[in-house]
């Protein structure tokens, strides 16, 4: 795959396989172009070159909206609806492809018990959030949709150390109830990468 911006190329003849239950990471200098990687890889931004595919199937080739529902980006810096934790939960079971699905208080209240959070949780107003609890906020809304792989960008980037590894549990525990979910991480916390991966792809500057 390669990526190119004004005739500039910031990656390209990248050769990067993801198995079912791997734990990745994507590591390199900042401006390196990780968090563009995981956009190509979710499909929100566009390669130039190569071609990425899924369960042996080119994704150009593949309905875009249900691939994105089987390979969700979490953005470091969220957006959010006006409203309560539990709206912006429930909204995204309005979209057409999640109309089959049915949001469960239950699931949420299992997800919110080792981020030491009760169901008051819930009926929080998203403008009253710290960045690390719209964090976890964005985070329930993809774990409750199961999807196959995450894409986490920095995904504890506003939070403390305590919740940062409350976060890391409940995405471990997320993912080993089904070992064909995959997740690729992005972070500057070295220490972090080292806890929640068991394997390294290095992105390099191009010269």
């Amino acid at each position: 795959m390669g990526r190119n911006i004004e005739g500039q190329w910031i990656w390209q003849n990248l050769d990067l396989e993801l198995q079912p239950g791997e734990r990745l990471a994507i590591v390199g200098p900042s401006g390196v172009g990780k968090s563009l990687l995981l956009r190509a890889i979710a499909g929100l931004d566009p390669i130039q070159a190569g071609q990425l595919t899924f369960e042996g199937q080119s994704v150009s080739a593949l309905s875009m909206p249900r691939y994105r529902a089987q390979v969700i980006y979490l953005h470091q810096r969220p957006a959010l609806m006006e409203g309560t934790v539990e709206f912006n939960l429930r909204q995204v079971y309005r979209l057409t492809l999640h109309r089959k699905k049915a949001y469960s208080q239950e699931q949420i209240l299992q997800y919110l018990a080792p981020l030491s959070r009760e169901a008051d949780f819930l009926q929080r107003s998203v403008e009253n959030l710290s960045g690390g609890e719209a964090q976890i906020v964005a985070c329930l809304r993809a774990l409750q949709l199961s999807p196959q792989v995450l894409l986490l960008d920095e995904p504890t980037a506003s939070m403390d150390e305590t919740m940062a590894q409350q976060i890391e549990a409940l995405i471990t525990q997320w993912q080993q109830t089904d070992e064909q979910r995959s997740c690729i991480w992005t972070s500057h916390n070295t220490s972090q990468i080292e806890r929640v991966t068991d394997r390294q792809f290095i992105l390099q500057r191009e010269p």
